[in-house]
Order: C-alpha cells, then structure tokens, then sequence
C-alpha cells in the first residue's frame, strides 16, 4: 500500500524510544436455572465472598422481579458498583483474563495517535481540540499516543490540547491516573460528573467522566478500542430471516449518535477499533476468563462478557449525519499508517536482540491475519465534508480535494 504523503514523516518524527509491554443463552434466564448452574459453580470453584455476593444478587434480583434479559446479566455482572467484574480488579494482560493490542505493542496506540494528528491536518489544524477515549483501560493507548503529540510539538504548536477520559471503573480509573499523571496534582470529586481531573505528564489537562454526554463540546477525536463490544446486548429470536437470532445494542446505537451529532456540530472524528462483523453473524455472546472461553452463565462477576461489534448497526445510527469508513481489518489499518516503518525504526534502537525479538513477537500478534490481525476490524465517522466520492470531485471545477483518509483505502459514502 501506497503511504500516504506526510504520514511518512509523522511516522519517522516520534521518538524512538522503546516502552515495555506484557508479551505477548438463553434470552431470559430464570432463577431455577441460575441456582443449579452457579450453585454447582461455586462448590467447584470456590469463589470469593465477593463472588459470592454477585451470585446471590442476581437470584435474588430474579426471586423478586422475574426474568432478565441478557442486556440486564451483562449490566449487572460487569458493571454493578458494588460486584461487578470491571468495577475493584485490573483484568487485563498475561495475570489478567485477556490482553488488547495496546498491551502488546507500543506502536498500536503511537499510529492512533499519528492518526489523530494526521485528520487534525486535514481538519485545518483547529487551535483547540480534545482526545476523547471511551474505555481507556490502563490507559496504555492514550499514554503512546499523547508520547506521540509530544514528539510532534513542532507540527502541533500553539494548539491548546486537552485528554478526557470515559471511565465507570473506579480501579482502572486509578490506574489510569498513575499512568498519565504519576499521581501528581489529582483532585477527586466522587460526587460531580468530572470526578477526576489532573495534568499529564506531558503538561496537558486530563479530565474522568462516567458518561460521554458530561464531557464538554468541542473540536474532539473520539477513540473507541474494544470499548463496544462489552455494552449489553439484547438477544432476539425469529423465524423469517438470514439470521434466526440477532443481538443488538441499544446502547451502542444511543452513544454512537451522540458522537455522530458532536463530529456535526463542532467537527473531529472517530476512530472504533473492535471484533466485530458487517451485520452476518448470529451467536456470539461468551465470556473470557484467564484468556480462555469461559461459560457466560458460570461464577458470574468472575469472567470477562462480550459480544461482537455490529458495524452495519453503528453505520445504520449514524446515517444522515456523518460518513463512516470501514470496517477493514486490523493488519490493513495498521499496514497503512506505516507499521513497518515503525516497526523498524524501533528495531534500529533496539538496545539487545532480546529486545528487538519482542518488538517482532508484539508486530506479529497483533498484525497476523491467523491472531489478531484479522480478527480485529478498525471503523471511523468523519464528517461529510471531510470526504468526497469520486464523483463529487470529478464535478468539481475549481478548488482543493479532501485528503484521503489515513489508514483505509477505500473511502465509502
């Protein structure tokens, strides 16, 4: 693939510094069911009294209201205050349950950032704009991407830059904090919809909320990574269609709206990186549990829940407002915003081979078709000024033509 001009030097512009990574149902459940399924689980497994509780809150929440639906299991298993699975543990990486690209390699959430930079470019370089990221995790992406915006500072001058981030977890949210800040000048306010704000290490304001709609508007790039596809899904069964069930996410349709009328009213985009599928698949609800296929139903709280991004869904709510590109899988995006010059760049500092031999385990995991290359697909809303189809440009007499958009290679309308 042809890189486009001037991503290229943003590539070979960052830093070559060398960061460490970690190597590499039924639709409604009633509380029968859910007393000899866990009961037998928690005698085997012997769970923690916090699991404990999450049991018994939902054979108790079933007891006294009746059946819930798969949506509502999901909600409550992964994010009740009290019990829930993302809510007091870090579940991530090779101690974890399972581990993303930005764990893996530093170079993932370094080109998010060149790409942030890159459709900053295109944009008319704004002199204020926002990174948003929902479901930061460690917050590992933000951190390598805003490395990224401080080895740019030439090309970024003079742009007032603020970090926001999407966070409902109270223990990631610390770790998050650690990673970005050290620690340094935090102030907590449980209570207000900011409930923690901060300055980077790289000298830049940073903002915690609980929900997208408390983040101020502006000029933003909205970064989604394996954000979507833990958003409760409701479960439907039906007789006349391709597909005899579908899942769909109410509240992936209500967000992606949200971040569609923002990129209206006041420009950015969105970068979505996720599994998913174009509207093809049926079941694909499960769990994960040290990074293995994990029963949904057994030691509830204890396992990861997810279920596959519907791209043709986050398109179908996002119609008549903005442009959306993608999904293409992983390995392409990323050989498009210039992976392998990277990757070799790294490679050239490497301090020892063991080193150099990381950097390449880390690039094969998350660029091999067979891994995770495939299996990932990258998704992006823009505004429609942002693109035009060849048509448009082919009837244009006069005046300047949209740059294409770093990381696809089909522009699609």
């Amino acid at each position: 693939m042809r890189l486009l001009p001037g991503l290229k030097y943003l590539c070979r512009g960052i830093s070559s510094d060398i960061s460490g990574k970690a190597s590499p149902v039924c639709t409604r459940l009633c509380a029968a069911q859910w007393t000899r399924a866990c009961s037998r689980t928690s005698e085997s497994t012997k769970e923690s009294t916090q699991d404990s509780m999450m049991l018994k809150h939902l054979i108790s929440k079933i007891k006294s209201t009746g059946p819930i639906s798969v949506a509502e299991y999901m909600r409550e298993v992964l994010t009740n205050p009290v019990t829930g699975y993302y809510q007091h543990r870090d579940i991530l990486g090779s101690e974890g349950d399972f581990i993303t690209s930005p764990e893996i390699s530093q170079i993932f959430g370094e080109l998010l950032g060149v790409w942030c930079v890159s459709e900053w470019m295109a944009a008319g370089k704004p002199r204020t704009f926002q990174l948003v990221e929902l479901g930061p995790g460690r917050g590992t992406l933000v951190s390598d991407a805003l490395r990224v915006f401080s080895q740019l500072r030439s090309v970024l001058k003079g742009s007032k830059i603020s970090v926001h981030l999407i966070e409902v977890s109270p223990k990631f949210g610390d770790i998050q904090a650690q990673l970005l800040t050290e620690g340094q000048h935090l102030l907590h306010d449980p209570r207000s919809a900011i409930y923690k704000t901060g300055v980077t290490k790289t000298g830049l304001p940073i903002s915690w909320y609980r929900d997208l709609q408390d983040v101020p508007k502006g000029f933003s790039f909205y970064l989604a990574h394996e954000f979507f596809d833990v958003l409760p899904i409701h479960r439907f069964q039906q007789r006349n269609d391709e597909r005899d069930q579908i899942e769909i996410c109410p509240e992936a349709g209500v967000i992606i709206q949200n971040i569609a009328s923002r990129i209206t009213e006041d420009g950015g985009a969105a970068l979505i990186a996720d599994y998913g599928h174009n509207g093809t698949k049926t079941d694909t609800f499960r769990g994960f549990r040290g990074h293995q296929l994990h029963d949904v139903l057994t030691a509830p709280g204890t396992a990861d829940l997810t279920a596959d991004v519907d791209f043709s869904y986050l398109r179908q709510m996002t119609e008549g407002k903005v442009t959306s590109l993608g999904p293409i899988p992983q390995h392409q995006f990323l050989k498009n915003m210039g992976i392998d010059v990277r990757l070799q760049v790294l490679l050239r500092n490497a301090a020892d081979p063991n080193t150099g031999k990381g950097l390449i385990d880390a690039y094969d995991m998350i660029m091999n078709p067979e891994k995770m290359g495939k299996r990932f697909k990258f998704f992006a809303l823009l505004p429609y000024n942002r693109v035009l189809s060849r048509q448009d440009t082919k009837s244009m007499k006069s005046g300047p033509t949209a740059p294409p958009v770093a990381g696809f290679s089909e522009l699609q309308l």
